[in-house]
């Protein structure tokens, strides 16, 4: 039995950039507009909210902190839900222990080396958080941060705003930043995320969403017999800092290639030396359709298990995918269960790691004037 199966073809809409209101509006009721309510508190007393959207057969849970996927639940194919999305149950986990679950990244999404780059003539040291380098926007990243979230509903869809201005220097990064970002559930249980971003200084961006997947739920084991396509015949190799090495090499007869379905376990232990600096799979996928104007369909992650399916479609030029390798059996999820190495993974739609600093890449700079925007959407079938 086919659920909420379509092909996604829509355009990156226009959006405002300045919040209507600041932190949402009131309570709504099972009218399906999105539900407020108060997840907790931050240590200096701020409030942090969740709010709970349903439409077309998908379920999400959103939290105003980071802008965090709480849940993400959907059906499997006897109509059963699960969440199929790893993170916590409470807010202190997400403050003291998150490796990034369900967050909003930025401002700039994956791995800048050294933690520095130059724009016109200019040096900028940023936050460095990982090793030497800078990661998902430094030690107090948009993941860390409390997110201004206003619900709508357009038509037949539903939807979060997320608004939050970051001013000049921010984690080290110029310019004051705008950002905007649309979570919306379309009637087909589609979920879509549109970025916007305007700076007044000359920066870079790279916006990207870290949920962690797990088809068969949250709290199921491996992922390792996951089903995965990647539309690209190419990648970025890394140094052993999992910094790009500027090229962009063949993935034909490496563990590389998913231009074929294949399990994610299938060559994850090869003897790679790439897959020894990540710990298994960490890397950028060079899509083959590049940059484009519309979302166009990446990637398919399938579980043979409970037959859920997720279809990716996208504006931007790459794909981390990232297996969970660091998942170390520390951590224990919304569902009670321990999360260990392979029980979730990563499909960040993004620009290039390190692209500040490596010219042949696309480049992510936004100027005064300019709009930073990218969509990307996930169908979900069974």
């Amino acid at each position: 039995m086919e659920l909420n199966r379509r092909t996604v073809l829509a355009g990156a809409a226009a959006v405002g950039l300045t919040a209507a209101t600041a932190g949402g509006a009131a309570h709504a009721t099972g009218d399906g507009k999105p539900v407020k309510s108060l997840f907790g508190k931050l240590a200096d007393g701020t409030k942090v909210y969740s709010w709970a959207l349903e439409n077309g057969g998908t379920r999400l849970k959103v939290l105003s902190y980071g802008g965090i996927v709480q849940s993400l639940e959907i059906p499997d194919r006897r109509g059963r839900y699960a969440n199929v999305s790893l993170g916590f149950g409470t807010l202190e986990d997400y403050v003291a222990k998150s490796p990034y679950f369900g967050a909003l990244i930025g401002r700039y999404g994956n791995r800048i080396g050294k933690g520095r780059f130059t724009l016109d003539g200019r040096t900028y040291q940023l936050s460095v958080n990982d090793g030497e380098n800078s990661l998902h926007g430094g030690a107090q990243g948009f993941d860390k941060r409390v997110w201004d979230v206003e619900p709508f509903t357009r038509g037949s869809d539903v939807g979060l705003r997320l608004y939050r201005t970051g001013v000049d220097g921010e984690m080290g990064y110029p310019g004051t930043l705008r950002t905007k970002v649309t979570y919306t559930l379309t009637r087909h249980g589609d979920w879509r995320i549109d970025y916007a971003a305007t700076t007044d200084k000359a920066t870079v961006v790279n916006l990207t969403s870290h949920v962690y997947w797990n088809l068969a739920g949250e709290s199921s084991g491996t992922i390792h017999d996951h089903e995965l396509t990647i539309a690209a015949s190419r990648y970025t190799p890394v140094d052993s800092g999992l910094i790009p090495t500027g090229e962009l090499a063949r993935v034909p007869g490496t563990p590389f290639d998913f231009r074929r379905a294949k399990t994610v376990g299938e060559d994850i232990r090869v003897a790679h030396p790439q897959l020894l600096y990540g710990q298994g799979l960490d890397h950028n996928w060079a899509l083959d359709k590049g940059l484009t104007a519309r979302p166009e369909h990446i990637a398919t992650l399938r579980d043979p298990s409970s037959g859920r399916t997720l279809r990716i479609a996208t504006t931007e030029p790459g794909l981390q995918f990232y297996s969970g390798n660091f998942l170390d059996g520390t951590l224990v999820g919304s569902g009670g269960t321990v999360y260990r190495q392979g029980d979730g993974l990563c499909l960040e739609t993004q620009h290039f790691p390190d692209s500040p600093n490596q010219p042949s890449f696309p480049s992510t700079v936004l100027r005064p004037g300019q709009t930073y925007r990218t969509t990307t959407v996930h169908s979900f079938s069974a």
